[in-house]
């Protein structure tokens, strides 16, 4: 079950959190009995479902979005309550396995007027029967990193990632795996900077102009080189010899690169990339969006195609 709610966009790029508990509904949950086959809901009441929206449908559509992707998913929406807040609306969804091998989960959360957003614990996330469109539709328009694959945005995978981050680096044998399996997709490196990697910003600059001097072949090789050499980054010096002897095993002039990576340009580049990550509320790295699904990049590598092949067909495209 824990793979199954970690999946959920409610979650996004937290991979190794739990959910939150939910505070206790107004009535409370009955107690179900341990399922030894599939899970067996506790009956519902109309009590239950005191508010006008979303209506069942809609929070079933938002579910199946999210966790449809593996078929041994099933849930119950268990109650839709008004709230003392005019057009806000108290949802508990039930969360088993067909298996019954897992202990029946909840996740709470509070439906907004606008019937584009949810809070849950402390995030607000999209909402809706296609949670994910909005999302894809702004990486279509913004995601401009380099990218491998396909030209085509039909399909479009864009990591979120920063140069000195160690759970980056480890994710990368994920997205060299999904280039080959995905041939169709765009996969797209949009550099995302943390503040608390120093060598991070000049190594997302350098990327910048690798990718503008070399285009993106050079550039996924200056990614490699850099990640294969990312222990270096740890110094001011170490930093200057690893991200120039990527730069020159990319094919291009370490010179050329620094001073391009100083330009007004570049660093407006990195502030693009930045703030595309905050319009997407994407704070942690290493995040893929796979058509606007979020997804952390070193999820297990069968879930990652499942939710691939999952997303490509309900947005009627070709994954493989």
């Amino acid at each position: 079950m824990a793979l199954l709610i970690l999946s959920l966009s409610v979650l996004q790029a937290a991979a190794q959190q739990d959910v939150p508990a939910a505070p206790v509904p107004a009535a409370p949950v009955p107690s179900a009995p341990a399922p030894s086959t599939a899970p067996v809901f506790p009956k519902t009441s109309p009590d239950n479902f005191t508010a006008a929206s979303p209506t069942q449908e809609v929070v079933s559509a938002f579910v199946q979005a999210n966790i449809g992707y593996d078929e041994n998913n099933v849930w119950q929406v268990y109650a839709i309550r008004k709230t003392p807040v005019e057009g806000v609306s108290d949802v508990t969804v039930l969360l088993g396995d067909k298996s019954g091998k897992q202990k029946m989960a909840m996740i709470h959360f509070f439906a907004l007027a606008d019937g584009k957003h949810i809070i849950t614990s402390d995030k607000m996330v999209p909402f809706g029967a296609h949670p994910f469109a909005d999302s894809r539709a702004l990486l279509q328009q913004r995601a401009n990193g380099p990218y491998r694959g396909s030209a085509s945005k039909d399909l479009e995978i864009v990591e979120f990632a920063d140069f000195q981050c160690p759970h980056c680096k480890d994710a990368q044998a994920n997205m060299d795996k999904l280039a080959v399996d995905f041939p169709n997709a765009r996969i797209v490196f949009q550099s995302l900077a943390l503040p608390q990697h120093p060598a991070a910003a000049k190594a997302a600059a350098d990327g910048v102009c690798v990718a503008s001097q070399g285009g993106s072949t050079a550039f996924f090789a200056f990614a490699t080189a850099v990640f294969d050499g990312q222990d270096g980054l740890g110094t001011p010096d170490g930093a200057t010899l690893t991200l120039n002897s990527a730069v020159t095993k990319a094919g291009l002039d370490p010179a050329k690169v620094n001073a391009c990576a100083a330009e007004p340009a570049t660093l407006a580049a990195i502030e693009a990339s930045k703030k595309l990550a905050e319009d997407l509320d994407i704070n942690q790295t290493p995040t893929l969006v796979i058509n606007g699904h979020p997804i952390g990049a070193n999820a297990p590598y069968d879930i990652l195609k499942k939710i691939i092949q999952y997303q490509a067909k309900a947005d009627g495209v070709t994954a493989q």
